[in-house]
């Protein structure tokens, strides 16, 4: 039997170590595992935009009028991907490499690259010498996969009309579309007769079938752009990608290519509303969710077709934490930009106001969104 003063001892040993466990639990949730204050203590970093696997912000730029100051601006609002488009011209191998070099001294990467011979007359209206200006897309796909420059956009919308005005709104400027004024004041027919949709769809179907397998061999993915505003005919024109249908109807022509998918344009879709066969999000998680988005337009609209203005993205209808929140679920890894950025007091040129201010506030819904998408 053990005496006394031998329980005692034990006791007091016992008590000694329990008061030294509480202390260090208490010094580890007041200063930390690494030794540094708990108030002073950072939390998770912030996924960014820069990391595998999430989504990239990334802004569209003219490629032939970016001066070095507007690329030490693009470098302070810490962007690091662009798309940049090229016009018509030729663009050699050379040229794109020299641009390719120039950004990323800003430490900025091409994300996608545009080159206007896709919208040639003779490309979306199948008229005699399409066949050069396919090939002059083909090399320009070739010479992006040779840079490794991931994602050729375009759009195949001939005789398209974008805006009806400019207007004011929120006391910025914008562009403003009203199908009433459209069809009345501003509409005329473009070419020498009107062209169906069966005739659209053959000449989209030809482009296609010619460049898909280019881009293909050069590890370069073909997003397309939908029909803005989503209009099913407009100057005398049937326009293909205004609704759901048009663009699964493109899937299939593509045959299951990995490297056929869309930009998707939350802004236009947006214009359509209730019309487009499926809303933004479920866009989001049909094509999204199989990997076939590989670029977002961030923009807001006031609400959908007859009438509509473009906004910042914080001054629309659409809910655009949600839209960037859906993203993310789908596992969306592509570039994310804005889109016709409005004008802000002082704004020309590359209008960098409003471009930090759509960036700035594009960065805060991802980052959000990444901690609550996981």
């Amino acid at each position: 039997m053990e005496s006394a003063w031998t329980v005692g001892l034990t006791m007091r040993i016992g008590c000694n170590i329990v008061g030294l466990m509480r202390r260090r639990q208490f010094l580890r949730f007041a200063f930390g595992a690494a030794g540094m204050p708990l108030l002073a203590q950072k939390g998770p970093t912030p996924i960014e935009e820069s990391d595998f696997g999430n989504a990239k912000l990334c802004h569209r730029l003219d490629a032939k009028s970016i001066t070095d100051d507007d690329l030490r601006f693009l470098r302070q609002i810490g962007l690091k991907w662009v798309r940049l488009e090229f016009g018509e011209g030729e663009i050699t191998l050379d040229a794109l490499r020299a641009a390719q070099q120039r950004f990323a001294q800003a430490g900025i990467r091409i994300y996608s690259g545009v080159h206007y011979a896709y919208r040639s007359r003779r490309v979306q209206l199948g008229e005699p010498g399409r066949d050069q200006d396919i090939e002059t897309y083909r090399g320009f796909l070739r010479d992006l996969g040779k840079l490794e420059i991931p994602i050729a956009s375009y759009d195949f919308h001939p005789a398209n009309t974008y805006t009806t005005k400019m207007v004011e709104h929120r006391g910025y400027t914008a562009r403003e579309f009203d199908l009433d004024d459209f069809r009345n004041t501003v509409e005329k027919r473009q070419f020498d007769r009107e062209y169906s949709a069966d005739d659209i769809w053959a000449n989209y179907t030809y482009f296609l079938k010619a460049v898909l397998p280019a881009a293909e061999e050069a590890g370069v993915k073909l997003a397309l752009h939908p029909d803005d505003p989503p209009v099913a005919k407009m100057n005398g024109v049937a326009k293909l990608f205004t609704h759901y249908d048009g663009y699964r109807r493109a899937e299939e022509i593509a045959g299951g290519s990995r490297s056929w998918g869309l930009t998707f344009c939350v802004g236009t879709w947006s214009e359509g509303g209730d019309r487009m066969g499926k809303d933004v999000f479920e866009m989001i998680r049909d094509f999204g969710g199989r990997g076939k988005i590989f670029e977002v337009h961030f923009r807001n609209v006031t609400g959908p077709l007859p009438h509509f203005v473009e906004t910042f993205p914080d001054d629309g209808y659409m809910d655009m934490y949600r839209v960037m929140k859906t993203l993310r679920k789908a596992r969306f890894n592509g570039a994310v930009e804005p889109d016709h950025v409005p004008q802000l007091a002082g704004d020309s040129g590359l209008l960098r106001a409003g471009t930090a201010y759509c960036i700035a506030y594009m960065r805060a819904l991802l980052r959000r969104a990444n901690e609550e998408a996981g």
